[in-house]
This record gives structure tokens, C-alpha cells and sequence, in this order.
């Protein structure tokens, strides 16, 4: 999984992007805002961890030109000022949790991963793929109106792959996000569960939507590879 961290101070930037390499995530790091910007612009990161006291370009100004073209990534902000009225104004702006510091790694890391586990946050309660319909509120599946029966974890695949449509995701990443944790040596699951979703979700329909790249994983609509 790719992050993104911004941070001007190095020893805190340097501390940060450690913690979660030992957790095996993939850090990319800016020290401005600007550069910042030019990074989440240029890749589709899993998730952002955002100070707010930048330079060149402030976490503000980025947030909001992150949450303008990505509505979906979790964004994690930083920052020394605590005063609820703020933290109101940037959850209302796109930021999905706030860390005030000094703060402890663990919990950090433990944001982070609350974070990656909800995966992506669609602002809007309806995700649409084709004629296929997933209501994340109701956690109720049409496809051409018609009502389709999921089993929550068939649930919880299919929202993962809709929620980013014609993406590919490795079984690894599926079983991180789906299953909420490791199942080392035992990704055939995610296959199983796909063959669950293909048998309701396309057989009954003459366009298929689930597609399989051989050798990487699967993703929903049109996959490059498949």
C-alpha cells in the first residue's frame, strides 16, 4: 500500500515515514505543500498524511486541491493546534481523522490502519459501475434495478472494487482491506469470494463487470490487462 506523507519538520517527517515502513507500507514524502501537491496530483495513493503548517503551498490550500481531484482518499491530518473549532472547519473540508501533536507513533500507525481498513471514502452514498448500484448507507446492491443478496463479506469485496473502479487490486491488498487482516499463504480466499460475486453479480447479466488480470488480481468495470 502507497502513502503519502507531508511534513516540513525532517526529524518528525523522518520518525513518521520509519514507523510505517516497519509496517510494511510504501512512504513517499514531501516537505512542502507545493511539492506535496505535485505528488498527489501525479499517483493514486492509499492514503495521505497531511500537516498543516507548510511552506510554498499550506496544508489548507492542499487539502482542498487533494479533496477537488480525490474524493475518495483518506486523508490523516497533523498539526500542533488542537481548537475544536478548526478541527471542525477541516473535517468539513475532507479530512477524515486529526492527530494533534506531539503524538505517540503507535497510535499513529493504529489511525492509519483504521483508516486504510474503512478503504476509501466515497462522499457520495452511491457508488455506480454500469447499470450496477452499491448504497453504502443501506449497504443494499441493485444491478438493473434488480435487488441482488450479499453475504457482508461478498458486501464488503464488492463496495472495495466499486469504490475505485478500473483499478486493479492485488489479492494481498483485497485480504488487507476486506478481511481486515493477514492471511498469509491463504489469498485463494479472495478468489473464492470473487467467484461468490461473479455468480450474482454477473452471470445473471450479458456485460460482465468483475474482471481478472492474470497474474495481479481483480477490479471492477474496465481494467487495464484484463
Amino acid at each position: 500500500m502507497r502513502l503519502l506523507l507531508v511534513e516540513d519538520e525532517r526529524k518528525v517527517s523522518e520518525l513518521v515515514a520509519r514507523a510505517l515502513r516497519a509496517e510494511r507500507y510504501a512512504v513517499d514524502v514531501a516537505d512542502d505543500g507545493q511539492r506535496g501537491w505535485e505528488l498527489a496530483a501525479a499517483y493514486d495513493y492509499d492514503l495521505i498524511i497531511l500537516d498543516l503548517m507548510l511552506p510554498r503551498l499550506s496544508g489548507a490550500e492542499l487539502l482542498r486541491r487533494i479533496r477537488k481531484k480525490n474524493e475518495q482518499v483518506p486523508i490523516l491530518i497533523l498539526t500542533a493546534r488542537d481548537a475544536t473549532e478548526e478541527k471542525v472547519h477541516h473535517f468539513e473540508a475532507g479530512a477524515d481523522d486529526y492527530l494533534t501533536k506531539p503524538f505517540a507513533f503507535a497510535e499513529l500507525v493504529m489511525r492509519v490502519k483504521a483508516l486504510l481498513r474503512r478503504g476509501p471514502v466515497a462522499r457520495s452514498s452511491v457508488l455506480r459501475v454500469a447499470d450496477l448500484e452499491v448504497d453504502r448507507f443501506t449497504q443494499q446492491v441493485r444491478r438493473g434495478g434488480r435487488r441482488i443478496e450479499l453475504t457482508p463479506k461478498e458486501y464488503a469485496l464488492l463496495e472495495y472494487l466499486a469504490a475505485n473502479p478500473g483499478r486493479v487490486f492485488s489479492r494481498t491488498m483485497i485480504i488487507e482491506h476486506v478481511w481486515d487482516q493477514s492471511f498469509e499463504g491463504l489469498t485463494n480466499i479472495v478468489d473464492v469470494y470473487v467467484r461468490h460475486l461473479r455468480s450474482k453479480v454477473d452471470d445473471p447479466f450479458p456485460l460482465k463487470l468483475i474482471r481478472t488480470v492474470r497474474g495481479v488480481g481483480y477490479g471492477l468495470g474496465d481494467v487495464p490487462g484484463a
